[in-house]
């Protein structure tokens, strides 16, 4: 509303959102220019920081051996996404039918995310190997918290009128769950899927860092820095940020193609 009290048009607030990507991406590249000037003009030594050009060429010229290992990596962090969210959304169907059980599960949960993983994943490795299967744990707990916080407070967002309504139409708890809870519940599920699509490539490149085959991101990056070919390991950087990239968007078209009605207000919110 402007200030002569006459609402303003959607349509005229629709640049903005067309240009939202406008600002990250001139930020992007003139943070590049300047880390490229700063390491040229002061002449840091490449095994300190070396500059983007040289990063650029490093992963065009090792492209096929750094995408397969981030394709493994990747793969630990998506089984690791996939059982710790299911199981969140499990144990969250059943805390969120007592507010007894979530007063009680809730603080846990949030006091068991806040540790750190360099302290869990030792551990992983002690109960499940130095394979894949520690490093698809540490995931899985890592995405297990949050899922299950999310989902049990969007189960419990529905108002007791609303309750109260679809039991005045005779429905039943799973009519109420399935149409009432569950829609009120995808807003929150999906603020959890996109918040562990981060945490779940954090999770596995950590992970690895305690061992394993090289043929994964976070042990390449590590053996790399540790005889100083930083620049090898700054393009596995690179790797790991486009495929953290791609899977935080692919949760994102999944939550456009499930509720367009969020998304398209959450754009105009925009």
């Amino acid at each position: 509303m402007t200030a002569a009290g006459r609402v303003v048009p959607s349509a005229a607030r629709q640049p903005m959102g067309e240009n939202k990507w406008l600002a990250p991406l001139i930020v992007f590249v003139a943070v590049m220019a300047l880390w490229e000037a700063a390491v040229r003009l002061l002449q840091v030594p490449v095994f300190l920081l070396p500059p983007p050009s040289a990063i650029l060429t490093t992963f065009v010229s090792n492209a096929g051996t750094l995408l397969l290992y981030g394709f493994n990596t990747f793969r630990q962090a998506f089984f690791g996404f996939a059982i710790g969210c299911g199981l969140g959304i499990l144990v969250a169907m059943v805390t969120a039918r007592s507010q007894t059980i979530s007063d009680v599960l809730i603080p846990l949960a949030v006091a068991s995310n806040s540790v750190p993983i360099v302290a869990m994943a030792p551990l992983a490795i002690v109960w499940f190997g130095i394979g894949e299967g520690s490093k698809i744990a540490i995931v899985a707990i890592m995405c297990f918290f949050p899922t299950l916080v999310s989902t049990v407070r969007g189960l419990m967002a529905v108002s007791p009128a609303e309750v109260e309504l679809m039991r005045s139409y005779a429905a039943t708890e799973w009519e109420t769950f399935r149409k009432l809870r569950v829609p009120a519940a995808l807003p929150y599920l999906f603020n959890a899927f996109r918040i562990c699509t981060t945490l779940s490539m954090i999770g596995a490149i950590v992970a690895e860092f305690f061992g394993g085959s090289v043929k994964y991101l976070g042990v390449y990056i590590k053996t790399e820095a540790n005889i100083l070919h930083t620049t090898n390991a700054w393009a596995a950087i690179v790797v790991a940020c486009l495929i953290g990239l791609i899977f935080y968007l692919a949760v994102v078209g999944v939550e456009w193609v499930l509720m367009p009605w969020q998304s398209s207000r959450r754009v105009e919110e925009r």
